[in-house]
């Protein structure tokens, strides 16, 4: 190892949302002198404006610090910094393979929750030194004793191990850096043999195309080298290489164990993805670094502008955010009710939310978006296994032998007292109990195991309210199951709106399309004809609710005389309202494809 390789420290901070994580970087940054006062601002490194107002890290960065220790020499320190949110867990994986360790953040007033431990495992599945911090303890809330005990009786490691700081105030924060120098161990790549450098992100510049994030494992990377993309085979020659200090800085070599960017030169995020390995095009490495698996889309929902002019724009948003986010998928489709739009693949809700803000704050759209729905296996009688993420073309049902959901196992933690409606929310969404485990006196952790479809909708919200925001969620993907589950059609006027359409458990089917039947009548504007709305199974038709129509009064003119005039009137605006309801088309107001969202809400 060489003498500079030592003095290199490479370390990521894993932590639950609103923990803390982007303003202790923030000191981190002030504490080595790496930013000075004027260019000082919070939230540093979250560069985005969504990340500012929500407080969560979305995308990954890096930054470089130079910071001297209590032995007088001077280290180079390399943070890479992750989101916490769960839909990101693919992200966060990939930039704990470029560390060898990690900084366990924790709320004093909170404690341990769900995405905590969740990113904990992962460090400890690539084996990353772990130094536990306990962070905010200038808050009145803060019980920096009894947190300090539920991660020393996680991790097992001694008491005066743990790091109480303020990242808010600057308290304590030069500690964290003494005992990432003591404990992180150096990287122990080989310089000398063949370049294997890792991906961990990457984001897309007008003018020097894909910037990829690299740690370098082994060898090195010289401005003119010629470098090859070991799972696409593409071939690059860097228009620049260089350092995070935050901003991007050129430089000449980035060594084994340093972390830096190259600029690609690439057009699309695609060709460059997250986890990949580069090498050299000659004598390059014949094995890639292990782990390389393609993000792959869990949620689908359907983005269609309010305004049908808006189509091409919105094809152009969408090629531009898909630029920076290899993980967003999206391909053209067209819906009788809403015209031309495109089904666009996500990682989660919240990786869905971004996208919409970003769509209509970056891009001045109008989107009118479906509820979202899970990517289903059908196994057709004929043998054949069909992959559809969209209700609409689910096969014809006489078809179909079984279809497959996908299930997720799911991690729970909250205050015992809210043990008893969490379990009454999850039974009702076809949750299946595993275990429970007592973290310390008054917090468990709940195992259970829940279709995703039930997940997505409005799990998250429900789950929060009736903990009073105390109960911390994550998941992961478990299997594909089958399950008795059908398709679930609405018809407005007798025509099937296909944007409606839903894949529901057969056994909800009755009182999801009675609820969405009942919220219809009151959205859809009332027409001069009565106007039938109808959920079906198949053929079968389950409820039916009329929106009545206006009435004009033809008898007003018609008083006094014989009955048979007035019935006359009468016959022949039923005649009318009979033509007029064969050639009447009813207008779905938007709000509709929104109701879909809340139907468990009463």
């Amino acid at each position: 190892m060489s003498r500079t390789q030592s003095h290199i420290r490479n370390f990521c901070i894993i932590a639950h949302i609103d923990h803390g994580k982007s303003t202790l970087a923030d000191r981190l940054l002030q504490v080595t002198g790496t930013i000075d006062e004027r260019t000082m601002k919070d939230q540093l490194l979250d560069s985005m404006d969504l990340e500012r107002e929500r407080g969560v890290t979305i995308k990954a960065s890096a930054v470089r610090m130079l910071w001297t220790a209590a032995d007088g020499v001077q280290y180079e320190m390399n943070l890479i910094d992750t989101p916490g949110h769960v839909d990101f867990t693919y992200e966060v994986s990939r930039a704990l393979q470029a560390c060898e360790g990690a900084l366990l953040v924790v709320d004093a007033s909170q404690g341990i929750e769900a995405q905590t431990l969740a990113n904990l495992y992962l460090a400890m599945e690539a084996d990353l030194t772990i130094i536990p911090v306990i962070n905010k303890i200038d808050l009145p809330a803060a019980r920096p004793d009894d947190v300090k005990r539920e991660v020393v009786d996680l991790l097992g490691v001694p008491e005066d191990s743990v790091i109480c700081v303020s990242a808010k105030t600057g308290q304590n924060v030069e500690a964290i850096l003494q005992a990432v120098v003591d404990h992180i161990p150096p990287p122990s790549g080989d310089p000398e043999a063949p370049l294997r450098a890792l991906v961990f992100d990457s984001h897309y510049d007008s003018y020097r195309g894909v910037i990829s994030y690299v740690r370098v494992v082994d060898g090195s990377i010289k401005q003119n080298d010629r470098l090859l993309l070991m799972s696409t085979n593409g071939r690059i020659e860097p228009i620049e290489i260089g350092v995070f200090t935050p901003e991007m800085t050129k430089c000449d070599e980035l060594m084994a164990g340093s972390v830096g960017y190259i600029a690609t030169g690439l057009k699309t995020v695609r060709d460059c993805r997250v986890g990949d390995t580069i090498t050299h095009v000659h004598n390059g490495a014949k094995e890639p670094l292990s782990g390389y698996k393609p993000a792959k889309p869990m949620v689908f929902a359907g983005f269609y502008p309010v305004d049908n002019d808006d189509y091409q724009d919105l094809r152009d948003a969408l090629e531009k955010l898909q630029l920076n986010d290899a993980a967003l998928t999206y391909q053209p489709e067209s819906s009788q009710a809403l015209n031309l739009g495109f089904r666009v693949g996500f990682l989660g809700l919240f990786h869905m939310t971004i996208v919409q803000e970003r769509l209509e704050r970056e891009y001045d759209l109008d989107i009118i978006a479906t509820a979202p729905s899970v990517e289903y296996q059908v196994v057709l009688k004929s043998g054949e296994t069909i992959t559809i993420d969209s209700p609409a073309e689910l096969p014809d049902e006489n078809l179909i032998a079984e279809i497959r959901e996908p299930w997720m196992e799911i991690q729970i933690f909250t205050p015992e007292r809210y043990i008893g409606k969490i379990m009454e929310l999850v039974t009702g969404k076809h949750g299946i109990f595993k275990s429970m485990d007592y973290l310390d006196a008054s917090r468990v952790t709940l195992t259970y195991e829940l279709p995703l479809s039930e997940l997505i909708i409005d799990f998250y919200d429900r789950l929060k309210s009736l903990t009073q925001g105390y109960a911390s969620l994550d998941y992961h993907f478990k299997e594909y199951r089958a399950g008795r589950l059908v398709k679930l059609d609405i018809l407005v006027n007798g025509e099937p709106v296909d944007a409606l359409a839903m894949i529901v458990h057969e056994e909800d089917a009755f009182h999801k399309g009675q609820k969405m039947v009942s919220k219809l009548k009151d959205l859809i504007p009332r027409q001069q004809f009565v106007v039938p709305v109808q959920a079906a199974v198949g053929k079968r038709v389950i409820s039916r609710a009329n929106v009545k129509a206006m009435r004009k009064d033809v008898l007003a003119k018609c008083y006094g005389g014989d009955v048979t005039r007035k019935r006359k009137l009468l016959e022949k605006q039923k005649k009318g309202k009979k033509r007029m309801k064969m050639i009447g088309s009813v207008e779905v107001p938007q709000e509709a494809f929104m109701a879909v969202l809340s139907l468990d809400d009463e």
